[in-house]
This record gives structure tokens, sequence and C-alpha cells, in this order.
């Protein structure tokens, strides 16, 4: 291998060491290696292998190289562009994810529309496959077919492709049902911080599910005489834990109470399928729901889940960064309103169409345009609240937002360990962001951006306002190793091309 070849992949080795928050030596111990031999790989200056490649990437979550493909993809941006025209909002990431985790409780056929076609998805269809249920895009690959087997094979579960995936904990609820005891790996995903799966537990156990975690997998055991005497309390209003009760809930026999439950979109997306299965759902939009559970399920079901508030937020921040007009259409509007009103203080221009109905029969949604604006920092902090606050996954779009502001924006992130340290990473791009602690950013803009090539933050929104500050930086700048984008976004770079960005895939190696 050519030395600079061994330069380049140290490089990158040494990046996503870095954005992983390891050491030398914490990086060598899970390699079984020496501090010197990672410094001399970092350095360039040791011949590596292929296969330590991959334990190196397995090490830090990150694409370091694919073997069998041309290496990771990175992104070079030509930032100073305007947008124009109009982009279509895609279906949700969380409620696609939790729908396939959902059918699991289903003994029929399930088709869901227009499925996001993205690596999370990815990676929850190779881990289904691997247990025996038959998957496979129809209607030119926009729409995907499931059927189930009647026994599933959890021991011939894909490990990995269970580890780069948080979703795989609301395997538990549907599982709990189908057999007694069966193991799954530890869920994986964005680097975040501490996420504690105790709050499952607690909702869980009630259904008779007991866990035990040892050597990366989580061994379930289910005592069938035990079942919910009165209502589940959940101790997080979470998503996940909230769907992940309504799954146990779904096939118990009798009448579920789940109260702290969120009401955000995927739940209500989930709620809305489980009453396509015939479990009958009350209280939908509250924090209380009535589960009627069936035991068995097989019905043929056809589902379209609805469009991404998230996405939506992302696509209405491109514009805002870069001073641009442009439509974002089929935007669930439910779920932006608290974020409208924000940017309506902070002096947006824009309008909206009358409200309409997403494919599912439920969701409103309306078309949004964005004007160029000459936006105020806001009086008030920007923190997110369980829905209907401003959304937790919509808090990082507000740094790239606040930069271009005129003042000083309070971002308190308070519910990940993590990811406000990653917004700092706009300081690279020009960015005045000043962490406090590691839950709250003071920005101060206006910025001014300037191109920069940088390691991808490990974290799926921040590392997107990265990307879309690269898009108002005058000149040309390099977001390296993005494969945290594609695990929540579509064809983001092509999509942003389409209404006039300037962003090229491309692979080093």
């Amino acid at each position: 291998m050519a030395d600079d070849y061994l330069v380049r992949i140290g490089k990158l080795i040494r990046d996503a060491r870095q954005h992983r928050g390891w050491t030398q030596s914490q990086l060598a111990e899970a390699l079984g290696t020496s501090q010197s031999a990672v410094n001399r790989i970092e350095r360039g200056n040791q011949n590596i292998s292929l296969e330590m490649i991959a334990r190196i990437g397995e090490a830090l979550d990150s694409e370091i190289v694919s073997l069998g493909y041309a290496g990771p993809m990175h992104l070079r941006v030509v930032g100073g562009r305007r947008l124009s025209g109009a982009i279509d909002v895609k279906t949700s990431k969380n409620a696609c994810v939790a729908l396939l985790c959902a059918s699991l409780l289903n003994e029929g056929r399930t088709v869901l529309r227009r499925v996001a076609r993205i690596e999370e998805v990815y990676r929850l269809l190779e881990v289904l496959g691997s247990i025996g249920v038959r998957t496979r895009w129809i209607n030119d690959s926009v729409d995907l077919e499931i059927v189930p087997s009647a026994e599933l094979d959890l021991a011939a579960i894909d490990a990995d492709a269970a580890r780069r995936t948080r979703s795989i904990i609301m395997f538990l609820g549907p599982l709990l049902h189908r057999m007694d005891h069966f193991k799954l790996p530890y869920a994986g995903g964005c680097d975040l911080g501490t996420r504690t799966i105790e709050p499952h537990m607690i909702a869980l156990r009630r259904f008779g599910l007991d866990i035990a975690a040892t050597e990366g997998q989580y061994h379930a055991q289910v005592d069938r005489a035990i079942s919910p005497d009165r209502p589940i309390v959940l101790t997080e209003r979470g998503d996940t834990v909230t769907e992940n009760a309504l799954l146990a809930a779904a096939r118990h026999d009798g009448i579920t109470v789940i109260r702290n439950a969120s009401s955000n979109y995927m739940v209500q997306d989930l709620c809305f399928f489980l009453e396509a299965l015939g479990v009958k759902v009350d209280g939908i939009g509250t924090t209380t729901l009535t589960v009627h559970g069936v035991p068995t399920i097989d019905v043929d079901v056809d589902y379209s889940p609805s469009e991404d508030p998230v996405e939506a937020m992302s696509l209405v921040a491109a514009a805002v960064v870069t001073e641009s007009e442009l439509t974002v259409r089929r935007v669930p509007i439910e779920f932006l309103e608290i974020e409208l009103a924000v940017l309506e203080e902070m002096g947006l221009d824009h309008d909206r169409t009358p409200e309409y109905f997403a494919d599912n029969g439920r969701t409103r949604l309306v078309d949004l345009t964005v004007r160029p604006s000459k936006l105020e920092a806001p009086i008030d902090k920007i923190h997110p609240m369980p829905f209907p606050g401003l959304n937790i996954d919509n808090v990082p779009f507000f740094a790239a937002i606040a930069a271009v502001a005129q003042g000083q924006t309070l971002i308190h992130d308070w519910v990940y360990d993590n990811r406000a340290i990653y917004l700092t990473d706009l300081n690279r791009l020009g960015g005045r962001l000043q962490l406090l602690d590691p839950h709250r950013v003071l920005v101060e803009g206006p910025t001014r951006w300037r191109a920069a090539e940088m390691m991808c933050p490990p974290a799926l929104r921040p590392a997107v306002v990265v990307l879309l500050a690269m898009m108002a930086a005058e000149g040309t700048s390099v977001l390296r190793n993005v494969y945290v984008i594609n695990r929540g976004y579509e064809e983001l770079a092509e999509r942003l091309n389409s209404v006039g960005a300037q962003i090229e895939t491309f692979r080093d190696i």
C-alpha cells in the first residue's frame, strides 16, 4: 500500500477517533494493541491490513473503509449559492423504523408506502432478513413488502447490523409475544452520550419481560404469568419508550393504559398503523394512551407513513442559512408550529398554503415558502420539550439559524450528553459558538461563513447542520465520512442539488 494512502488512512482514523472522544490509549485497548502502534498508524508510519481497518472502523463506529466498496463517502460542497424552486419532504425516518419493528406483530403481509431509503432502514432490513423475515422493494423500489416467518431464528441475527442502529431496542416489545426467551445485541446509533434503556425496562417488566445485559447482548426472559394490572406510568416521556410500550400492549389480551406517553409524530404514526392492524388505541395525540390489545394479528395491511417534520426543519434551515427563497412541500405542520413561531419572532418572512392531509389520511400538511429575512436573536433561550414543544431533534438547526441572526442566542440542549458539543464544529466554518457546559451553547451572530475541510460529526443532526453551513460558506468545503447523514436522510445531497446547491459525492480510496 503506497505511503500516501497510509497517511490518508491514518488521518481518517485520527479524525474518527477524536470525534469519538477517545484517546489513542483507549483505541489501542479496544483493538488489543499498544498506544504506540495506534500513534504510528495515525501518522501513516505503519502498514495496516484491510482487516485491521475494518476492526478500527467497528471500534469507532465509523465507516473508515468499507470492504467491497471504494471507501467511505465524502461530500465536496461549493458554497455561497442561493437555493430556489420547490422540494418535497420525504416520509419520516423515525416512523418508518418504528413500523418495521411493528411489522413483527403481524402474521400477515405488510406493505409500507414510500419508505425512506436510508441506512437506518437498510440496517433493520438486514436484521429482519437474518432472522427469517422476507422483505422486498416493490413498485419501482418505492414501497416495501414484509412477509413474516412462522418461526424467527434469533440465533442467526445479524449482530453487526443490529449494533449500528438504536432502533433494535424496539424489537423487545413485539418479540416478547413470540418467544419466552431470546437475545438481542446492544443498541447502537448516534454517539449522543449515555442513554439508558431502564425506562424501556420499567415499562416492559409489566408485561413479564426481564432483561439481563451481559457480553454485549440483552438476554430476555418472559414470564407469561405477569401482565399489567394497573396503568403503566412511563418514567421518561420518550418516543421509543412509548413505542415499545405500545408494541408490547398491542398483542396483550386486554386493555393497557400508558400514561406520560409521548404524543410525537412517530408515535402517532405507529398508533395509526396499529389501528390498521385491528388494535384500538384511544387518546392518540395525548399523553394517555389506552390500547385494546388483541392476542393474534393476522391481516394483510397497506399503510403510508407520514412526512418527516425534522427533515422539513432541515430544509427550512437550509433556506434560512443560505438566504434563499425556497418552497418546502408536504410539511407536517402540527409538528413544526412551535419552531415556526420562534422563527417568526426572529423575523422570518414566510407563508404557507391551506392544510391538506398526508397519505395516511390523518396527518395535516402544508406547503411552506421561506424568503430571505433579516433575523434577530430570540429573547428567550432555545430549548426542546416533549411534543407539542419544540422538537428535540430540531434544536441543532437553530444553531445554524442563530449564527446568521443578529445578537446572542442561548441554546440549551438538555436531553443528550454530547450533542451540544458537536455544534461547536461550526466554529471551523467561521461560527462564533461558545460552549458553556455539555448542554448549553451561546451563539453569536451574524456569521461570516468560510469554507473548511472537516470530519463529519458522529451525530446525525449536528452533521446536517455542518453541511448547511458549508452550503452558505463561499468557496469549497469538504465534509468527510458522511455515513451518519445517510442513516437519516435519503439522497440529501442530490435533492439539495435539485434546488440549486452544488454538492459532489466522492470517495478517497
